[in-house]
């Protein structure tokens, strides 16, 4: 009798590691946010994600809404970070369908990950509350595209803390990129701009 009930122990055991995490991603994962997904490395470049937020600025108790600009996912786990701190910051708000929130740090509702492994996408959006601070918060976030196939440290632009913006004018996502990585360039086309108007 012991002798079948070592194998069908093992055998569990194997199973058990190489699952993935279908209904959302384990309290584990909160910190050092990698998917728990035995036998699987992490994509790391090039990301096919990024994180957009509505806004470059924040005040407490203003709600924040965040996307995740890509290809469809089925897994994810979003937060928002400080550079000093590597514990979930702030609060969501009700998530959007097929995601749930993660307790994380002892806070309820410190992160956002998958319900279940329904597609996910461009129209997905996610609420967050940002606490009473004064640092600099950015968003990162693990974005699996199927179990086999998921990215680690998708990063948002950094948000600091002042009066709000008026969205329409907000700098987010690919726009605040080509300014923060082509500064010569909007230089030149303001110049020249000028000239035309001048």
């Amino acid at each position: 009798m012991m002798e079948l009930l070592l194998p069908c122990f093992i055998l569990l055991k194997v199973i058990g590691c190489v699952r993935g995490y279908p209904t959302g991603a384990p309290t584990g994962a909160c910190e050092d946010m990698m998917p728990r997904h035995s036998g699987v490395q992490p994509q790391y470049y090039p990301r096919p994600y990024t994180i957009l937020t509505n806004t470059r600025t924040y005040q407490p108790g203003q709600p924040i809404t965040v996307t995740i600009s890509g290809p469809d996912y089925r897994g994810v786990l979003l937060e928002a970070r400080t550079f000093d701190s590597p514990y979930a910051q702030g609060s969501w708000q009700l998530p959007p369908p097929d995601t749930r929130f993660l307790q994380c740090a002892g806070n309820p509702q410190g992160a956002v990950t998958h319900s279940n492994t329904n597609v996910k996408g461009n129209t997905t959006v996610y609420s967050w509350i940002p606490p009473d601070s004064a640092s600099p918060i950015y968003f990162m976030a693990a974005v699996a595209q199927q179990r086999a196939v998921y990215w680690i440290g998708v990063k948002s632009t950094v948000l600091t803390r002042g009066k709000p913006e008026d969205i329409s004018l907000a700098i987010t996502g690919a726009s605040a990129g080509m300014a923060e990585e082509k500064p010569l360039l909007v230089l030149i086309t303001c110049f020249l701009m000028f000239q035309m108007l001048a």
